[in-house]
C-alpha cells in the first residue's frame, strides 16, 4: 500500500492473437484504478509468442500451458520489487497458464481474476457447438469437447485446453482462487460446476462486478444522443462477422425490410459470403462497413436509431451494449443469457427469440413504432446507474477490500 493509503496492485492480462473485449476491459480498468490513485503494475504476455516457438519449445506448449516456470517466476519477482498488494488477473490463456495463483500465494498475496467468459466449465469458452448452445461439458465432463473438437476445430488444441483446466479442478486451484464474474447469470452458470457433490468453486469467493466504459468517450445531451438526431429507421450491428454473433439471422431479416436501413461495422469469417449475398441479390438497405476507427464507430453509436444484437450464445458481458447505452443507443437483443438481463424490453431496447429471423423483424418494426426518445434516456440512464466507471470504481475497491481482509 502505498503512502496515500492506496493500493499497489499487478494486473495480469494475457492477448490473444485476435484483440477482443477482454483487453478493452483490462485497459479501462487500468486507467480507472490509475486515475483513482492506485498504483497498477502490468504482467502482459501475448498469444503471438506461440508462432516464434520451435522444437522442444514448441513440444512444451501443453506443458506450460498447465504451468509456466516463467510466469511463476516473472510474478513472484514483481511482486516482491513493487511491493504488491494485489494481484488482478484478466486471462491467463495460454502462455501465462494459472501458475500465476501459486506465485502469488508463494508471497501472500491474493489473486482475483475476472473471467470473462465460461473457459473453467467448457475448453472452448462458450457453451456453444455446430450451431447452438452445448452445455455437455457441465453436465457430462470436458471429454465431450475433445470428442467434438470445439476448441477452434481441433482434437489435440482442444485436449489442451480441457487437460488444463481438468487438472486445476483436481488441484483444488480454482476452489481457493477469488473470482469476479460479469452478471449473475455467469455465476449461477459456473456455480454449476459444484453439482453432484463437487467442490470445485467457493461461491463465498465469487463476486459480480459488471463492465463499463468512460464518460468522456460519450458527447453529453439531455437526450442522451449527444447533439446529433439519430435517423429513425437506421440500426447499427458491431461485431466480429461469424456464426456465433448471429449476423446472418440479421442479414436475413433486414433482407425482408427494405425500408430500414443497416449498418455492419466489423469483419470477420462470414464476411465475403455475406457481402456477396447482398450484392447477388440487390439488396440496398445493407451496408458492410469494415473495421471501424473509435472516432467513427462512436458516430455511428450517436446517429443510429438501436444497436442490433444477435448472439447464439450465452455472451459474457459484450462490451457493445456498455457503449451503446453510454451514447443513449437502445439496444434490441435476443432473449438469451445474459442479454436477457442487460436489456429492458420496452424501456432500454426490445428483446425478440434469439434464433428466428421472423422474431427479429417483428422487434425491428415494434422499436420502430415506439417512443424512441423514452428509451434513448432510458439507456443513458442505465449507463449513469451501472456501467459508468464511478459507480464501476466503488464496487471494484468493495471487492478488493473484502478480498484483502480475508
Amino acid at each position: 500500500m502505498n503512502a496515500n493509503g492506496k493500493l499497489n496492485i499487478l494486473q495480469v492480462h494475457n492477448f490473444y492473437q485476435q484483440p477482443g473485449g477482454e483487453d478493452t476491459v483490462a485497459a479501462n480498468e487500468k486507467r480507472l484504478l490509475e486515475q483513482a490513485g492506485h498504483h497498477v503494475v502490468t504482467y502482459y504476455r501475448s498469444n503471438a509468442e506461440l508462432n516464434e516457438l520451435h522444437g522442444i519449445k514448441k513440444f512444451l506448449i501443453p506443458f506450460t500451458a498447465v504451468f509456466s516456470i516463467r510466469t511463476y517466476c516473472d510474478i513472484k519477482r514483481l511482486i516482491k520489487e513493487q511491493s504488491v498488494d494485489l494481484v488482478h488477473i484478466h486471462n491467463t490463456h495460454m502462455r501465462i497458464s494459472p501458475s500465476v495463483f501459486y506465485a502469488a500465494r508463494k508471497m501472500g498475496v491474493p489473486a482475483v481474476q475476472t473471467l470473462h467468459n465460461f473457459r473453467l466449465a467448457c475448453p472452448a469458452g462458450v457453451f456453444y457447438r455446430d450451431g447452438h448452445i452445448c452445455e455437455e461439458c457441465l453436465q457430462k465432463g470436458l471429454g465431450c469437447a475433445v470428442k467434438h473438437s470445439c476448441y477452434r476445430s481441433s482434437k489435440a488444441q482442444t485436449a489442451v485446453n480441457a487437460a488444463v483446466t481438468k487438472i486445476h479442478q483436481m488441484l483444488g486451484t480454482y476452489r481457493r482462487a477469488y473470482f469476479i464474474c460479469l452478471t449473475e447469470f455467469n455465476r449461477d452458470k459456473l456455480l454449476e460446476l459444484n453439482q453432484n457433490g463437487k467442490h470445485i468453486l467457493d461461491a463465498s469467493r465469487i463476486f459480480v462486478k459488471p463492465n463499463f466504459t468512460f464518460r468522456d468517450e460519450r458527447t453529453s445531451g439531455e437526450d442522451g444522443k449527444g447533439t446529433m438526431n439519430p435517423a429513425a429507421r437506421h440500426f447499427l450491428f458491431v461485431g466480429r462477422l461469424e456464426p456465433m454473433k448471429g449476423i446472418n439471422l440479421v442479414v436475413e431479416a433486414f433482407a425482408q425490410m427494405p425500408e430500414m436501413e443497416l449498418s455492419v461495422a466489423g469483419d470477420g469469417p462470414l464476411g465475403e459470403e455475406l457481402r456477396r449475398y447482398v450484392a447477388d441479390n440487390g439488396i440496398r438497405n445493407i451496408h458492410f462497413l469494415g473495421q471501424l476507427d473509435k472516432k467513427m464507430l462512436l458516430e455511428y453509436y450517436r446517429t443510429s436509431a438501436a444497436l442490433i444484437l444477435a448472439s447464439q450464445w450465452y455472451e459474457g458481458f459484450p462490451m457493445v451494449i456498455t457503449e451503446a447505452y453510454a451514447h443513449g443507443l437502445p439496444v434490441i437483443a435476443g432473449n438469451i443469457g445474459n442479454l436477457s438481463s442487460l436489456v429492458e424490453s420496452g424501456r432500454t431496447g426490445m428483446l425478440y427469440a434469439y434464433d428466428s429471423a421472423e422474431a427479429l423483424i417483428n422487434a425491428v418494426r415494434k422499436f420502430d413504432e415506439s417512443k424512441h426518445k423514452d428509451m434513448q434516456k432510458n439507456a443513458a440512464a442505465f449507463y449513469e446507474t451501472a456501467l459508468s466507471p464511478s459507480g464501476n470504481l466503488a464496487i471494484l475497491e468493495q471487492i478488493y477490500q473484502k478480498i484483502l481482509e480475508r
